[in-house]
């Protein structure tokens, strides 16, 4: 799965991992479940670091930047990406979420 095939909604069962090419400012809509998202790789100073956060349904990662991500599940899940192309507002908050995941079709 890349950028191009983000719309698509794609369900993992707990313990699953999807590693997925992202672009920069693409979204990541949880649908349903529990996942955790670990960002693309970066350097700090000689160190290279990730962030890994955990989203729960109706909130959304957004890539700060391109590349490779890492979503693993904790509870069963859907999760649909977002292109760039396809949000004019980036939503922060659960509410914007639920309204995004609203308006795009499953």
């Amino acid at each position: 799965m890349n950028t191009r095939d983000l719309p698509s909604v794609t369900q993992l069962l707990p313990g699953q991992s999807l590693r997925v090419a992202v672009d920069a400012d693409a979204l990541l809509l949880v649908l349903e479940g529990r996942v955790s998202v670990v960002s693309p790789p970066s350097w700090f100073g000689e160190t290279v670091f990730s962030v890994k956060n955990e989203f729960q349904e109706g909130e959304v990662f957004e890539a700060g930047r391109g590349g490779w991500i890492e979503v693993s599940a904790r509870t069963a899940a859907r999760v649909q990406g977002i292109p760039r192309a396809m949000h004019e507002v980036r939503p922060r908050g659960s509410r914007v979420a639920r309204l995004v995941q609203l308006l795009l079709p499953s």
